[in-house]
């Protein structure tokens, strides 16, 4: 019988096949991990996970059908004791404290893939949350930020769009007054100089898809 732990089962979730490729083989190119599971959305990472009980899974937080955050928290749902690591292209405060409270036990940039998915996938492993610096940094300086309402976020949404203060107030029925009060304090919370700034601001912290 061997002395050698098992090997830690993993599953790893993107829609793009490169990126989808490259983690499946940095995982298996790792002595004492196998890849048992790849998925190419939300919905299959789900069924996956039905089907093979990984012990830690690999999502990127936005993939077509089911995104990365509501598949994991479905998953956690299900499976309570599920490890899960969040890749993300994009830094941003919102999105990375949306998916630590979907259960996410870890979140990387995919920029970190190479030097840090093992040391991620390890750590959570253990029962640890996996978070570094520079991800911690972003959701420190923001955590005590007023958030913006669910229709602030819509009002934005629009205006990100390119659509004119008129046209988002016919979108959303509102009077065109509405929308530029809505729009000046969503200025307020963020900071922001001006409609594009705010726009900019609201994409790099995740509050808008990029």
């Amino acid at each position: 019988m061997s002395d050698l732990p098992a090997a830690i089962r993993i599953l790893v979730a993107d829609d793009h096949p490169l990126m989808l490729a490259g983690l499946a083989a940095v995982a298996q190119d790792e002595g004492g991990m196998q890849v048992v599971a790849q998925a190419g959305n939300g919905e299959q990472a789900v069924a996956l996970w039905r089907m093979h009980r990984p012990d830690v899974g690999v999502l990127d937080v936005r993939m077509p059908q089911l995104d990365g955050v509501d598949a994991c928290a479905r998953i956690r749902t299900e499976f309570p004791e599920a490890r899960i690591v969040m890749l993300t292209t994009y830094r941003g405060d919102v999105q990375t404290r949306r998916a630590l409270q979907a259960g996410a036990s870890g979140y990387l940039l995919k920029s970190m893939v190479r030097t840090e998915l093992l040391a991620a996938i390890r750590t959570v492993h253990g029962g640890r949350r996996y978070v570094p610096p520079e991800v911690a940094a972003d959701l420190f300086s923001h955590q005590l930020d007023e958030p913006l309402t669910p229709r602030e976020v819509d009002v934005l949404g629009q205006v990100a769009a390119g659509n004119s203060n008129r046209a988002v107030a016919e979108q959303l029925g509102l009077s065109e007054d509405s929308i530029k009060a809505y729009m000046k304090k969503i200025m307020g919370k963020l900071a922001a100089r001006d409609r594009t700034h705010a726009v900019m601001i609201a994409i790099r912290r995740g509050i808008l898809g990029d």
